[in-house]
């Protein structure tokens, strides 16, 4: 066993553990100031549900024991509870729980994301529910369909989910989704999408209606982000080598590029570049380079930032216009930039890009594997949160959501200003 491995492996883990917190903190600024805890707590509650609901049953499901293409839905019953993993063979190149805590952090940011489409008007209680159930009929299962596959010695897949194994053995050309842009970003974008239109618009829904309470929040929240995000691409390497440090050089140059775009747009557009822009350009480029970060050049990396940078500054924008309130932005920024960074491998991918020597055959797996993911956790996301919403209620009164959820959710105040006990 590799200790240098394993123990980067578990660091990485922790910084994408941080990454919800950070979250959190981008969320909360984004929300009006008597809603910043109601919005937080989304993130927090998905680190407590999500975190047992994984060592349950939801490592079993998404990393089944396979002999070929594993089915759409399997469960591995001798993994659930981890037990199993509690011995480590003697050819492991790293301890099976190590992997298992990495990708535990990968379902908590997935689940979390989802909760920015719904800020300011969902009941906590309901959110929990939907996140159980949405997380164990939809994340669970599309993470195998990504995520779990093994390598023959020879370095070809052995076995492994539909988008890695399946498609590989069909078209001889694999997906590329090297840290998570179907299973994470465009995963959690359909199902903030489906969120938002079962929700509804909120009182008083239009164009700078609803304005950030603390831009301070959101630049924290994105630092945090960006400084997990590292364990989240390079550690998806499972190995300190060159190719996380290529992960790592190109987690610096797309978001960089993406918050100048996104600066550049706003400028341009609004006459002044704001600090939540910044914030959010960088997200963005976080977001595109997921699964390009072992795959492209960092020259190519840098284009890929601008362009997600762009189009997401656009796309924000294009929610107004459909009617759509996703109140912060998921779906412009994890759909769309997921969107970006998958198909542009089809594209710039080093070696199989159609302009880098590929015939096109990788940018039609990408578009099979984002599109699938897409539609799977859309109407999943639907029918989840419309049941919801019919039975107990997802929404809450307006009347609450115009006073803020925070002492109507949780008995508290994010601010107080005057200590009543005096």
């Amino acid at each position: 066993m590799d200790q240098g491995n394993t123990a980067f492996i578990l660091f990485a883990a922790a910084l994408v553990l941080l990454m919800t917190p950070g979250l959190a903190f981008f969320y909360g600024g984004l929300v009006k100031a008597k809603s910043v805890i109601s919005m937080m707590m989304m993130s927090f509650g998905a680190i407590g549900l999500i975190g047992v609901l994984w060592v349950l049953y939801g490592y079993s499901i998404a990393f089944p024991a396979a002999d070929g293409l594993s089915p759409l839905f399997a469960i591995d019953p001798s993994a659930m509870g981890l037990s199993s993993l509690l011995e480590v063979p003697e050819d492991a190149a790293y301890p099976p729980l190590a992997f298992a805590a990495f990708q535990a952090t990968f379902a908590i940011i997935t689940v979390a994301l989802v909760s920015g489409a719904i800020a300011d008007r969902a009941k906590f209680g309901s959110w929990m529910i939907f996140a159980g159930i949405w997380a164990t009929v939809v994340y669970f299962p599309v993470a195998s369909w990504v995520f779990n596959f093994g390598l023959a010695d020879d370095g070809s897949f052995a076995y492994g989910g539909w988008i890695t194994y399946g498609l590989q053995e069909t078209f001889g050309v694999g997906v590329i989704d090297f840290a998570g842009g179907t299973a994470v970003h465009i995963c959690a974008g359909a199902a903030a999408l489906a969120l938002a239109l079962v929700l509804g618009r909120r009182v008083g829904f239009g164009k700078g209606a609803h304005v950030p309470h603390n831009p301070p929040f959101v630049l924290l929240g994105a630092g945090l982000l960006w400084f997990g995000w590292f364990g989240f691409n390079a550690g998806s390497e499972l190995a300190a080598d060159g190719v996380a440090a290529l992960a790592v050089v190109n987690t610096i140059a797309a978001p960089a590029a993406a918050l100048l775009a996104w600066l550049v747009v706003e400028k341009i557009r609004d006459g002044k570049p704001t600090s939540v822009g910044a914030a959010s350009g960088a997200v963005a480029g976080l977001v595109a380079i997921t699964p390009a970060c072992a795959s492209l050049d960092p020259v190519w990396a840098i284009l890929l930032g601008v362009i997600a940078g762009v189009v997401c500054a656009l796309a924000i924008d294009f929610k107004f216009k459909l009617g759509l309130d996703d109140s912060l932005d998921v779906v412009g920024i994890h759909l769309v930039g997921g969107l970006i960074g998958t198909l542009y491998l089809g594209f710039f991918a080093n070696g199989t890009g159609l302009f880098l020597g590929g015939d096109g055959t990788q940018l039609l797996v990408q578009a099979i594997a984002a599109f699938a993911v897409m539609a799977y956790s859309f109407v999943g996301a639907f029918i989840i949160g419309f049941v919801i919403h019919k039975t107990i209620g997802f929404r809450v009164k307006d009347e609450d959501e115009i006073a803020g959820l925070d002492t109507v959710s949780h008995g508290e105040a994010g601010y107080v200003l005057e200590d009543a006990r005096v």
